[in-house]
């Protein structure tokens, strides 16, 4: 009489994690990959097929969550615009609680383009991404949760914001308020392209981030 070998039997067998992503986190794998490409490499980097291989995932699988490489990189340049949000509120968090409420205002306007000049040199891949493509800004309408830092607001209404700040601190005439906005970013994001990929991106750090400090006096007793 013959005996049977049982089956091997699974009872007690541990199944080895998945490296990648769970059931259901893909579209946020897939973003993170490429929030992770845009940061080594600006968004040229933002490859469809490269962000699926790092997700462990085949190319067809992307197309349920993202249906082109411009819908990819539209949330990571989203996801970029938030960053550099954040940036403006760290450094905004720096800002004392004392002094008038002329002091704060001007400090405060000065966090958020000292923020933006910190970002631009800290994570230039984002920034690039951020900001050198078709970012538009609508201030009638709702600000994005996509793209707003943890305050709920985006690098735009950062500006705005503390420009209304200086008008309600008697810092600056209500009549020279309007269109302020776009005049002081022109300003701080032209310095912050010259230090990425003009003549001044050859200057010492120390340098560069004296002439950032002149550059917001100048923005601050212009306006």
């Amino acid at each position: 009489m013959s005996l049977k070998q049982s089956p091997p039997t699974t009872r007690g067998h541990v199944a080895k994690p998945r490296s990648t992503y769970r059931h259901g986190d893909l579209h946020r794998t897939l973003l993170d990959a490429g929030i992770a490409l845009a940061r080594e490499g600006g968004p040229d980097a933002v490859v469809l097929r490269e962000a699926t291989r790092r997700a462990g995932v085949a190319p067809n699988a992307a197309y349920r969550h993202f249906a082109s490489r411009d819908a990819l990189l539209d949330a990571v340049r989203a996801a970029a615009v938030a960053e550099a949000a954040i940036s403006m509120e760290q450094e905004m968090a720096q800002v004392p609680r004392t002094g008038s409420a002329v002091e704060q205002a001007r400090a405060k306007l000065r966090a958020v383009g000292a923020g933006y000049m910190r970002f631009a040199q800290t994570q230039t891949g984002l920034f690039r991404t951020a900001f050198g493509g078709k970012f538009t800004v609508d201030i009638q309408r709702p600000p994005d949760p996509a793209k707003a830092g943890h305050s709920g607001l985006d690098p735009f209404r950062h500006l705005v914001a503390a420009l209304d700040e200086l008008v309600a601190s008697g810092a600056l005439p209500a009549e020279r308020r309007r269109g302020a906005e776009f005049l002081a970013w022109s300003t701080v994001h032209g310095m912050a392209l010259l230090a990425l990929d003009g003549p001044l991106r050859e200057l010492p750090p120390q340098m560069l981030a004296a002439l950032g400090q002149r550059l917001l006096d100048m923005v601050e007793r212009g306006l």
